[in-house]
């Protein structure tokens, strides 16, 4: 059976021409020691198509000034395309205003944002929250941080042996002193494609809050926070083919309403006197000191740029890629796929029988393939795999047949040489 995420194909209008997206993409074609580059680690960060780099570069060229604070031309300019951006964000996750959308510097201050302003107003000792085994640690120490300010406790999902979610795990540990569920859309690591809808239902029937670690999800898959019902969802701009430095919070707007600003400066604020201060309007509360501007407008050209590709289109093709990549790695003895979860996305997991991780991306590295090893943020899931590292490649818009051949031939050089 195939591990590749199941695709609508109705929703896939038009043949992918993957050779036409990797011409949008500079860095692919600057060779390393040689060698062809076989970039496959945007799940740690993926490359950004020249659309995201001339967007910036215009920003700063023709447009840059500080926002919300000028009444001079740039300022009003930039202005306007800061918060165009959010609207684009808010338009990729179908929020219900723009209130909704806060920009982060990424994903982890996403949630630390919610720890820190809703958890610590919220939670009490005795209190619950729940999450896998299979989060980023972005999704685990901050709820551990706040459990010692509060004295609430964490809980934790099982996952089976292939990386799917043990349901029956998650719904167990649900109860009325669950106030929080916080879990991934998709793991980092295995590729695993979580059951989202069913989740979040069975959190809001006991009446916990949901936050979802967005930042692998929203690149593989349409994302509608109204119709999945959560309370938060975050991702990051650059895993997102967007600059660094950017990521957005999406909250419900009420939840947002409610809660204290999470930093104090200029910005969030109302007025201020040495009596006191009052705060600004949604989502200005949360967002203290200029912010990244032009990597506002970057994010919002990256996802301009995925979106007229298509989610979906892009989704069938690194599901291509990922029953190719699977097929053909499964051939090599003594080297076994970790995480094959029915539905998977496009995430490979390596861990070989003649050869530590590290010592693979070496080599692979001099082959110009480039993949990450280690236990990628994930050191509980790792222990739970009875793992200390492994090497992954991540498939995404722009990698192609050839990639996933090389990537197979450079690890049976690793094989001949160390096996």
């Amino acid at each position: 059976m195939s591990t590749a995420q199941t695709i609508d194909k109705a929703a896939v209008e038009q043949p992918y021409d993957v050779e036409a997206v990797r011409a949008d993409f500079p860095i692919l074609h600057h060779p390393v020691y040689g060698k062809p580059l076989v970039f496959l680690d945007s799940a740690a960060s993926a490359q950004k198509p020249r659309q995201v780099i001339e967007a910036v570069s215009r920003m700063y060229e023709t447009e840059y000034a500080n926002v919300h604070r000028g009444l001079y031309y740039l300022s009003d300019r930039a202005t306007t395309a800061f918060e165009a951006a959010r609207e684009t964000v808010r338009r990729l996750l179908n929020a219900a205003s723009e209130r909704e959308i806060v920009f982060t510097r990424n994903g982890t201050e996403a949630i630390n944002l919610v720890a820190q302003t809703w958890g610590r107003e919220s939670l009490k000792p005795g209190d619950e929250i729940l999450v896998t085994e299979l989060e980023h640690h972005a999704n685990i120490v901050p709820w551990q941080m706040l459990c010692r300010q509060t004295g609430a406790t964490l809980k934790v999902a099982r996952i089976e042996d292939d990386g799917r979610l043990d349901l029956e795990s998650f719904q167990s540990q649900l109860s009325e002193r669950t106030k929080l569920a916080a879990f991934a859309h998709m793991s980092n690591v295995l590729g695993t494609v979580l059951p989202i809808e069913e989740m979040i239902a069975m959190a809001r029937a006991v009446g916990a809050t949901t936050l979802i670690d967005g930042c692998q999800g929203v690149i593989h898959n349409r994302v509608d926070v109204r119709a999945l019902g959560c309370d938060f969802y975050v991702i990051t701009g650059h895993k997102l083919y967007g600059p660094s430095g950017i990521g957005a919070l999406y909250g419900r707007e009420a939840l947002l309403e409610a809660m204290p600003p999470y930093q104090g400066g200029g910005e969030m604020i109302e007025t201020v006197s040495f009596e006191g201060s009052t705060w600004a309007e949604l989502p200005h509360k949360f967002e203290a000191g200029t912010p990244a501007i032009a990597q506002a407008v970057g994010l919002a050209a990256a996802i301009d740029y995925l979106e007229r590709l298509g989610i979906e289109r892009v989704a069938a093709h690194e599901a291509e890629l990922l029953n190719h990549a699977t097929q053909r790695l499964s051939a090599i003895e003594g080297l076994q796929i970790v995480g094959t979860a029915p539905g998977k996305a496009s995430v490979l997991s390596l861990h070989a029988d003649f050869a530590h991780a590290n010592d693979i991306g070496l080599i692979l590295d001099r082959e110009g393939v480039a993949v990450r090893t280690g236990n990628h943020c994930a050191q509980p899931l790792m222990a739970r795999l009875g793992l200390t590292a492994t090497a992954r490649a991540s498939l995404a818009c722009y990698n192609s047949h050839d990639d996933v051949e090389a990537l197979a031939a450079a690890l049976e050089k690793v094989k001949a040489k160390l096996g």
